[in-house]
């Protein structure tokens, strides 16, 4: 599927969705970051037929989230690493997974993080940069940022 821009959106998730969010694209970024880099593992545990997966894998590719290296000559093949970029994404597949165990996982959650540092399981939380106050969602609002447009200016606090 080719790249499409929200050319006419001001926004970091209208923005980060034209990366990201192609169906499949997160569920290929999950078997990256667990350690699944080769074309056919990443088949075998997705499931997405293989011209997506190529789609997908490009994207990610052209996008910077990930580099292709060739680990085999004969065949040529290669395998898929997480770049910087690419690895920042785990706070949004984290998010996306304690969404999912509170609402989409009736049997109780199918994966759990462990922190490494400590080998305990791990329940990351939101906290404020500024007095270190965990935050619930519902104590979030918006303000406009140094990229607002004078739409954005008009609307000062949100919601």
């Amino acid at each position: 599927m080719p790249y499409r821009p929200f050319t006419d959106q001001n926004c970091s998730i209208a923005r980060a969705l034209e990366v990201i969010g192609e169906r499949w694209t997160l569920l290929v970024m999950r078997e990256i970051l667990l350690g699944r880099r080769r074309f056919a593992d990443l088949h075998r545990n997705t499931g997405i037929a293989k011209n997506i997966l190529s789609d997908r894998l490009q994207t990610l590719v052209d996008q910077g989230l990930l580099t292709r290296r060739l680990y085999s000559e004969a065949p040529e093949s290669y395998e898929y690493v997480p770049t910087a970029k690419g690895v920042d994404v785990v706070p949004v597949l984290v998010a996306l997974l304690q969404w999912g165990d509170q609402y989409a996982a009736p049997g109780g959650p199918p994966r759990v993080y462990v922190h490494t540092a400590c080998g305990h399981d791990a329940s990351p939380e939101l906290h404020c940069a500024h007095c270190g106050e965990l935050i619930a969602p519902r104590e979030l609002k918006v303000r406009p940022g140094p990229g607002a447009n004078d739409r954005q200016l008009a609307e000062p606090l949100l919601p």
